[in-house]
C-alpha cells in the first residue's frame, strides 16, 4: 500500500514538474535561462546517472564483502604504509577518513597519513571512473604508488611516533544515521533509470530528444535531465541542511542511502562547474580551453595549488572541467595527488600541523608527477 502511495504522489509530481519544464524551455528564450536548464541537464545526463551506477557497485560490493579494515590497519606494522595508501586510493572519502581515525588514536605512524591523504581522490574519482574508466583507474593505481613511496619515504626520514597526537581523541562523527524522506528516494529511483537510458543514448552520439519527440514533451531528454538535476541539487540541500560542503553519507547507511547521498553531492558540484564553464564563455566569450592551451605549463600548478581546498567541490570541479577537455591529463594527475578530499578537514582539527604538513608533503610528488607526465606525453 505505501509503494502505490509513494507511486501516485510522485506520478503526480513528476507531472507538475515536465509541465513546468515544458512551458519553461517552450516560452522562454532568454539565452541565459537556456544555459542554466542545460548545464543541469547535462551534468545529470552526462555524469550524475554514472556516477550513481558505480557508487550502487562499489557500495554495494563493499557492503557484502565487509571486513573489519581498522583492526587489520592497527596492526599491520610494516604494511601500515601500503594499506593506509590502498585504503586512500579506493574512491571516495572513507578509506582516508578511516587512516586518519586510526592516526588521532595513535595506532599508525605519520608516513601512513602522508600515504592516505597522497593516494586519495576523494568522490572526484567516481566521477573519472564512471566518464573515463581507463584514466579513472590509472590514476587510482598511480595514487597507490605514489602514496606508497611517499610514506616509506616519510617514515624512513623522521622518527618513530613523529606528530603522533600524545593525547590521543576520537573523531566525534553525528551518531545518527542520515535521514532522507522515502518520497525522495523513490522519486529519485524513478528518474534514475530513464536517466541511465538517456545519458548512454548521448554516450552514443545519439540525439535523445530527437528520438523521443512527441507532442506531449518539448525536448523530453533535456527535460528529464533538467528535472532530475535540479532535484538532486534540492534533495542535497534538504540533507546538508543548505551547506553545499557537507558529505552526508560519511554518516553510514545503507548502500543505497549513501548512493542517493553522494550522487546529489557529486551532482551539485558538477553543475557548478558546468555552469562556471559556460557564464565564463557567455559573457566574456573567451573560452578557457584557449586559455589552457596557451598557457599549458601552468596547468598542474594550478590544479595542484587548488588540491589544498579542503573537501570534495573543488576537486570535482577540476575534474569536471578536465572532463570537458579544458585542463589536460597532467593538470588532472597533479590535483588528484595533492588533493586530500574530506578527509583534512578532522585533521585539521584535531592536529592543524600534521595537516598541513601532510598536504604540503604531498604537493612534492603531484609537482613531480604532474609536470613529468606534461613534459614527457603532452
Amino acid at each position: 500500500m505505501a509503494f502505490f502511495n509513494l507511486l501516485i504522489i510522485s506520478t503526480i509530481f513528476l507531472l507538475i514538474a515536465f509541465n513546468f519544464t515544458n512551458i519553461l524551455i517552450a516560452k522562454i528564450e532568454n539565452e541565459l535561462i537556456n544555459i542554466i536548464i542545460n548545464s543541469i541537464a547535462d551534468a545529470y545526463l552526462q555524469v550524475s546517472v554514472f556516477v550513481a551506477a558505480v557508487l550502487l557497485l562499489f557500495y554495494g560490493a563493499e557492503n557484502i564483502f565487509g571486513i573489519n579494515l581498522s583492526k587489520k590497519l592497527k596492526n599491520g606494522g610494516i604494511f601500515q604504509v601500503p594499506a593506509a595508501s590502498a585504503l586512500g586510493a579506493l574512491p571516495g572519502c572513507g578509506g582516508a577518513l578511516l587512516v586518519i581515525t586510526q592516526f588521532t588514536t595513535g595506532n599508525i605512524s605519520f608516513g601512513s597519513v602522508v600515504a592516505v591523504l597522497t593516494s586519495t581522490m576523494g568522490d572526484a574519482a567516481f566521477l573519472l571512473i564512471a566518464s573515463e574508466p581507463k584514466t579513472g583507474f590509472f590514476i587510482m593505481i598511480l595514487g597507490f604508488f605514489v602514496g606508497l613511496l611517499s610514506g616509506w619515504l616519510v617514515d624512513y626520514t623522521h622518527p618513530k611516533g613523529f606528530l603522533v597526537p600524545k593525547k590521543f581523541m576520537n573523531i566525534e562523527q553525528d551518531s545518527s544515521q542520515p535521514k532522507s524522506n522515502k518520497f525522495f528516494k523513490f522519486t529519485w529511483l524513478v528518474l534514475l533509470l530513464p536517466g541511465l537510458v538517456i545519458g548512454l543514448m548521448m554516450a552514443f552520439q545519439i540525439d535523445a530528444n530527437e528520438l523521443l519527440q512527441n507532442k506531449y514533451i518539448r525536448e523530453t531528454g533535456t527535460s528529464i535531465g533538467f528535472i532530475a538535476g535540479s532535484l538532486l541539487i534540492i534533495f542535497h540541500l534538504i540533507a546538508s541542511k543548505g551547506k553545499i560542503y557537507k558529505k552526508t553519507s560519511l554518516d553510514g547507511g545503507t548502500p543505497l542511502e549513501r548512493t542517493f547521498l553522494d550522487t546529489n553531492f557529486v551532482t551539485m558540484w558538477v553543475v557548478i562547474a558546468f555552469l562556471l564553464f559556460e557564464l565564463v564563455i557567455f559573457y566574456t566569450s573567451f573560452d578557457l580551453k584557449i586559455l589552457f592551451s596557451n598557457y599549458l605549463i601552468f596547468a598542474p600548478l594550478i590544479a595542484v595549488l587548488i588540491g589544498f581546498i579542503p573537501g570534495c567541490g573543488p576537486q570535482i570541479i577540476i575534474t569536471s572541467i578536465y572532463l570537458m577537455g579544458v585542463i589536460p591529463l597532467s593538470a588532472q594527475i597533479g590535483n588528484a595527488i595533492s588533493n586530500d578530499g574530506d578527509a583534512l578537514f578532522p585533521v585539521l582539527a584535531i592536529a592543524p600541523k600534521v595537516g598541513l604538513l601532510a598536504t604540503l608533503y604531498s604537493a612534492i610528488p603531484a609537482i613531480i608527477f604532474s609536470y613529468g607526465f606534461l613534459l614527457i606525453f603532452e
